[in-house]
């Protein structure tokens, strides 16, 4: 296991990370790419992803080579785009809605912070309510104790609040967290393939029927969302890496850690849709490994799966609480984090008590969640594309002294393109309680929606004039002494 300051960049008698949103200078800057490895090995320990690999199968109708081709291309999709923006980490040295100042201005970057903040709400909502899915199916497993409301409160609390804990504590804490989760969950999942091949009807696997080509690519979107909802987040855990880190190999990284979880869950999830076709619709995700999988594997395996959920949401946590300072509000990360885990615990109360179709409402989600993230993916890619440096002095200053406050705080060419994208996104969007006007289009029939949003944040943004900056400068230029990073 690599030592902790070679993974966080931090001195490792430092277990509680202090450093907010200031850039990180470059003499604490001594990360090393092969510790974002298991960061997005964990960030992908989710017993969800099986649950949408048998979606694949129930709902989108694919057999098990479809399945296949999407459990690969969507890890290579999302967590691809995840890499490439992290790299504005390296060159800033600081959290990805902070570095986003610099591209929407200090007022206009708060329409996509507050925007993204808020959709950062529902992911941890659904992550504390699969984690509290999980313990209950443990207690049940064990000891024959059946769900109520009250043992639904207690677990969420008991989720909630440990995940408040790792999050609190900063990145030292989760990159450890990460790395032995990685272990565990590998080993044991191993187990569960081995359970699976030799338990399953391979003949009915394979004798499935094709499905249609659309809704493969449907399918790809739907498993790429979970990827694409950690893009903004991507600079917060490379901002210790030294600027002379290679690009590629922060990519190839970034999608590999994610692409060695995704790809084996997925496929696992379509199996397992065999025997329980109705897992893909089941209210609670979680109970179904129960039933499928001996008591000692699915006991430990559960166990080591609630880990992994609780640090997807430590980390969601963690960059929210990013989110909520460039927001301004004026509290520490960790105050900012409690804020999330309060709303995270009350909405998955409702999720679990009041709502009747879990992986319907997740779906959903996902696929709004896809939409809402693009239109910044799109507009912060082409920025990066020719932006050599970010001002840290004008990052860090709010005023109207600022380098990167542009017209009234504003950076109209970046507010435009993203408002009119994220527009044009949602009309080719459909979910269950939302259709767009253009939703039944070849586009949005092939669930195309977030592809079309990034794409059009990105050519709007691309052939706008560029907005002056307060000095002058036009946005993207380097103030004086700044430097280009040595590789990009």
């Amino acid at each position: 296991m690599p030592h902790a300051s070679d993974a966080e960049g931090a001195s490792p008698d430092k277990a509680l990370e202090t450093r907010g949103l200031e850039p990180v200078p470059d003499d604490e800057r001594t990360g090393r790419v092969r510790g974002l490895f298991p960061t997005w090995v964990a960030a992908n320990i989710s017993v969800l992803l099986l649950t949408m690999g048998a979606g694949l199968i129930v709902f989108n109708g694919l057999n098990f080579w479809q399945v296949l081709v999407v459990a690969a291309a969507a890890p290579v999709l999302s967590y691809g785009i995840v890499g490439l923006i992290s790299i504005a980490g390296k060159r800033g040295g600081a959290p990805g809605m902070a570095l986003s100042r610099a591209v929407f201005g200090q007022r206009g970057n708060l329409f996509p912070g507050s925007l993204i903040w808020v959709a950062r709400w529902g992911w941890e909502t659904i992550n504390a309510v699969t984690g509290a899915y999980a313990v209950l199916t443990v207690l049940d497993l064990l000891f024959g104790v059946k769900s109520n409301t009250f043992l639904i409160v207690v677990t969420l609390l008991a989720f909630v609040t440990c995940t408040f804990l790792v999050s609190g504590l900063g990145i030292n804490a989760l990159r450890v967290c990460s790395t032995w989760s990685t272990y565990l969950f590998g080993a044991f999942s191993v187990l569960v393939l081995v359970h699976l091949v030799a338990n399953t009807d391979w003949a009915a696997v394979f004798d499935k029927p094709a499905g249609s080509t659309a809704m493969m690519i449907a399918g790809i979107g739907t498993i790429a969302a979970g990827g694409i909802s950690w893009v903004p987040s991507g600079p917060d855990f490379t901002r210790y890496l030294p600027r002379t880190a290679s690009s590629k190999a922060m990519v190839a990284t970034t999608v590999g850690g994610a692409g060695i979880v995704v790809l084996p869950m997925v496929l696992m999830g379509a199996v397992m849709a065999v025997a329980t076709p109705d897992l893909a619709s089941a209210q609670d995700p979680v109970s179904f490994i129960g039933e499928l999988l001996p008591a000692w594997i699915s006991v430990p395996y559960l166990l080591i799966a609630l880990i992994g959920m609780l640090l997807i949401n430590s980390m969601s946590m963690y960059s929210a609480g990013f989110t909520a300072q460039t927001l301004g509000i004026k509290v520490s990360r960790a105050a900012a984090v409690s804020v999330n885990a309060v709303i995270s615990l009350v909405f998955g109360f409702l999720l679990m008590v009041v709502a009747t179709s879990f992986i319907g409402s997740f779906i959903s989600f996902l696929t709004l969640l896809a939409v809402a993230f693009s239109a910044w993916i799109g507009v912060f890619g082409v920025d990066m594309l020719r932006r050599r440096s970010y001002d840290a002095e004008a990052l860090m200053d709010t005023g109207r002294t600022s380098g990167y406050w542009y017209r009234g705080g504003f950076a109209w060419q970046a507010m435009t393109a993203w408002g009119v994208a994220l527009v044009v996104g949602l009309l080719f969007t459909k979910v269950d309680w939302f259709s767009g006007p253009l939703a039944s289009s070849w586009i949005g029939e092939n669930g195309l929606g977030w592809a079309v949003t990034i794409l059009v944040a990105g050519v709007l943004y691309a052939v706008l004039p560029r907005t002056p900056a307060v000095d002058g400068r036009v946005d993207g230029e380097p103030v004086a002494g700044e430097r280009a990073p040595a590789s990009v």
